[in-house]
């Protein structure tokens, strides 16, 4: 059920002077409670998604994968390109900052040769900024995460060319 069939369902409710209105479906449940105080209308909608297990998707993904094969073509050839490339990760889960604070530079741009050791951004963390520091050298080809964005453990967050 998309947004404009919700939007639908709600103004049918609401004109048809039900109190209450209460869908279940297979993966979300809809509860349409309206009250009448005077002239004036009052509609409460909720839509709570219901958690489905892990088989049903990987069970719909297979048929639904072979269909888009020049879609898939294109990531493939871009995950061959980026082999060659070394990847900085994020050795902390918190909030990614490319500059040491808003009115200065980033600590690294696309195209800039690193060091070993060099600081390559901060990630706060508990309200602690903690740097951190290329394990490579190299050139910078690509930053992976927008600035002021969370990062997890692990996260991707620059590809270095290490030639």
């Amino acid at each position: 059920m998309d947004i404009r069939e919700i939007q639908n369902l709600i103004k049918f409710v609401a004109k048809s002077g039900a109190t209450e209105v209460k869908l279940e479906m297979d993966d979300f449940k809809i509860t349409i409670k309206t009250t009448t105080e005077g002239t004036a209308t009052e509609t409460t909608t909720y839509v709570q998604q219901i958690p489905v297990a892990a088989t049903a998707p990987q069970a719909q993904q297979p048929a639904a994968a072979p269909a888009p094969a020049t879609e898939t073509a294109a990531p493939v050839a871009a995950a061959e390109d980026n082999s060659k490339y070394i990847t900085v990760k994020s050795p902390i889960i918190g909030t990614f900052y490319r500059k040491p604070s808003p009115d200065k530079a980033p600590f690294v741009e696309v195209g800039a040769s690193i060091k070993q050791g060099d600081v390559v951004c901060v990630i706060e963390a508990m309200k602690l900024f903690n740097e951190i520091e290329s394990e490579v050298s190299g050139k910078i080809v690509k930053v992976l995460v927008d600035d002021s964005s969370p990062v997890e453990f692990d996260q991707p967050l620059f590809l270095v060319d290490p030639s």
